[in-house]
């Protein structure tokens, strides 16, 4: 089958690899019918993790069940199907606690697993004509049948969950400001979630036009960090006193307004800045223990200069960590169902499977437009 093999840095290419078969009785094999680019492959895509060549990347995936292991129980072929990123077992402590982003099963001496991604087990990528699905019954969500809001329903699989998450960690509420950090799909999730939730006022912190726009589309108020300190922009439109909540949607590799040069740690010192005294930040944007193109020796390590003192003297809070897609992908299909919710605003381009490489240099350039990418195989 073909599939997006990572080559090396800024290097993927559309392969012939082997095609996945049921393994254990609680495996199914997915015809993919759509699998989007993340912005977190773009981190292994750079060179900026451990990833090896020869990785199948995609983690975000849906799809058509084709086989079924003898112990499935509430799926069958020709099911239409979403799977969270996260790959989870649904017994061990973490998984039984909601916390499906830290299974303790299935990334043996590690929480966490995912499809097609360093560090993350044994699982190979859904950018991919097939895709090997563990513990299907746990894993997959199903979805009407059709091809109907096809483009959305992908957008489960990660970022809408994820900047829902965003939001879950900093307890936004009816009424409050939010600060959102990133205008990438993640970050124009979470302030799309930050609206569903109630939020008064969003802003949308990024320079890239495109995505700015995105985010005045969708009512937010949109912040050019290159025209000037975000933090005194933001500021400036709340009476001096900052927002009530933050969200860091860009994580490690940040720049810095001041410089443009890349400042690991700038989001979370914003956000310290941003936030009102006693409000908190969800920051569901990645951080690596480990960078091979960190600016400094502590960066390359994971070792980031925060603002601690201040976040103390301020009484901020702050949650972090991936999303456990499970704990809102039922709630958030369901909305879109019901035409409550339409992420697929963020989607930008679809294209077949061999443009993948392509796309990814388009969005990795952040050129053309290309907000969101979802392949077809």
């Amino acid at each position: 089958m073909k599939a997006v093999v990572y080559q090396g840095p800024f290097t993927v290419a559309v392969e012939e690899v082997e095609r996945p078969k049921i393994q254990h009785p609680n495996d199914v094999i997915v015809r993919v019918t759509s699998t989007a680019i993340c912005g977190s492959d773009l981190h292994m895509y750079e060179g900026r993790t451990a990833a090896e060549p020869g990785i199948v990347f995609g983690h975000e995936n849906m799809g058509i069940i084709e086989e079924i292991g003898q112990g499935i129980t509430s799926l069958k072929q020709g099911d239409r199907v979403v799977m969270p990123f996260n790959v989870a077992c649904g017994f061990c402590t973490n998984c039984v606690e909601g916390f499906t982003g830290f299974c303790l099963t299935v990334n043996p001496g590690f929480a966490g697993g995912a499809y097609g991604y360093v560090a993350m087990g044994p699982w190979p990528g859904g950018q991919a004509e097939y895709l090997r699905v563990p513990y299907a019954d746990y894993n997959c969500l199903k979805l009407p049948p059709g091809n109907e809001h096809e483009t959305d329903f992908i957008l489960l699989a990660d970022i809408f969950p994820t900047g829902y998450h965003g939001c879950e960690l900093a307890q936004v509420r009816p009424g409050e400001s939010v600060a959102v950090y990133g205008g990438g799909p993640v970050g124009l999730m979470a302030a799309y979630s930050a609206m569903l939730r109630g939020a008064k006022k969003v802003f949308v912190v990024d320079r890239v036009p495109e995505r700015l726009e995105k985010a005045r589309e969708i009512g937010a108020q949109p912040i050019n960090f290159a025209e000037g300190d975000p933090v005194e922009q933001i500021k400036d439109q709340t009476e001096g006193v900052g927002t009530d909540k933050g969200v860091d949607a860009v994580g490690y590799q940040a720049t810095a307004h001041s410089t443009g040069r890349e400042e690991p740690a700038i989001v979370l010192n914003s956000l310290v800045g941003t936030v009102r005294p006693t409000g908190a930040l969800g920051v569901p944007g990645l951080y690596v223990p480990s960078d091979p193109g960190g600016p400094d020796e502590q960066a390359k390590h994971g070792m980031l200069l925060v603002s601690i003192g201040k976040l103390f003297e301020k009484g901020l809070r702050m949650g972090t960590g991936q999303c456990n897609v499970k704990r809102y992908n039922r709630r958030l299909r369901d909305m879109i169902i019901e035409g409550r919710a339409r992420p697929s605003f963020v989607v930008s381009h679809e294209l077949p499977l061999d443009q993948a490489p392509s796309a990814y240099e388009k969005f990795d350039k952040r050129v053309e437009g290309y907000t969101k990418v979802v392949l077809h195989p």
